[in-house]
């Protein structure tokens, strides 16, 4: 072989490795999935979420990346979690909840951030309307106070001697303690009297519910990942106080609470991957209206509710999204 026919054919044989490898190296976009309880909890809502993204050619570890991290329902975690995403450069971060999407928001103003649930983002400060979000936090809202009433109204068909309404909150959960404020005062609207419980850790739980004993006809759990977490020990504790629950989704009420009326979680973080791809695909959180819930669901736990010696009216179980025997 003459030397320079040799020369071009081993730079071709040794530029190819280089190539190749340069192809294989090519950056996926990363997707920081902030998850404030844990994946037990969130295995439906995840579900959905991939799916979705796998619809619009968005495949984890072909197409994107998504890399998980779990607070566990620890406040302290939200930040921390939050703060890896951004040293990380992640493209875009997804969470739910209050305390989670605050945490992402107050650890950067350039990385995208979807909220997949939020309870009130323009009454907590996410956004600053959902309308015209601003900023780099855009997602769905859940609206739970707008709905406060309807559950009330719901459990007083089951209850009609319900005059005594406990309610719980975990105040480390922003939008949990405006959700419990118009529920409170929905209640004393209704002629019922109120007795606040406030949570702030796992181990408030059983001493707080306990201590309703005589004192309460029923129980209203305000949403959050710490009692989402704990939804199954909550409703076992409720069930020896004799206490019916109301809660505002389908999850704690396949947990063994009585009765939900909300939105349905898998359909907003299917939702939320429409956020996710038009932002991968050069949209900007700012111009992302914040969209609200079109799914409802109204669940009934039958079980729960001869256990507690509760009739269900008829007329509530042929209006029910699902009744659990």
């Amino acid at each position: 072989m003459r030397r320079r026919e040799f020369t071009i054919a081993f730079a071709a044989i040794a530029a190819w490795p280089i190539t190749s490898h340069a192809q294989q190296a090519k950056k996926l976009p990363v997707i920081g999935f902030l998850g404030a309880a844990t994946p037990a909890v969130a295995n439906s809502w995840v579900a959905a979420f991939t799916k979705r993204l796998a619809e619009l050619g968005w495949i984890d570890g072909r197409s994107i990346i998504i890399e998980y991290r779990w607070a566990e329902s620890r406040p302290e975690r939200y930040s921390q979690i939050a703060e890896e995403f951004v040293a990380a450069k992640v493209d875009v971060i997804v969470t739910w909840a209050s305390a989670p999407v605050l945490a992402a928001k107050q650890a950067t103003t350039v990385v995208p951030v979807v909220f997949a649930a939020q309870m009130d983002p323009v009454g907590v400060g996410v956004v600053a309307s959902l309308a015209r979000p601003g900023g780099n936090v855009t997602g769905l809202s859940i609206q739970q106070t707008d709905t406060a009433a309807k559950r009330l109204e719901l459990m007083r068909e089951i209850a009609p001697h319900l005059r005594r309404l406990a309610t719980m909150v975990d105040v480390t959960a922003p939008g949990a303690i405006l959700e419990i404020r118009e529920v409170q005062a929905t209640a004393r609207t209704l002629g019922w009297d109120v007795v606040p419980v406030e949570i702030s850790q796992a181990e408030d739980i059983a001493p707080a519910i306990e201590g309703l004993a005589n004192r309460a006809d029923a129980l209203y759990v305000a949403t959050g990942p710490l009692v989402l977490t704990h939804r199954v020990r909550i409703n076992a504790l409720a069930m020896s106080a004799r206490l019916p629950t109301i809660y505002g989704y389908r999850e704690y009420v396949a947990a063994g609470g009585l009765l939900s009326y909300g939105p349905n979680y898998p359909d907003l973080f299917r939702r939320a991957a429409d956020y996710v791809d038009k932002i991968l695909r050069g949209a900007k959180p700012a111009d992302l209206p914040v969209e609200q819930p079109t799914k409802f669901d109204l669940v009934v736990n039958l079980q729960t509710a001869r256990a507690l010696g509760l009739t269900v009216p008829s007329t509530l179980l042929v209006r029910a999204d699902e009744v659990i025997e």
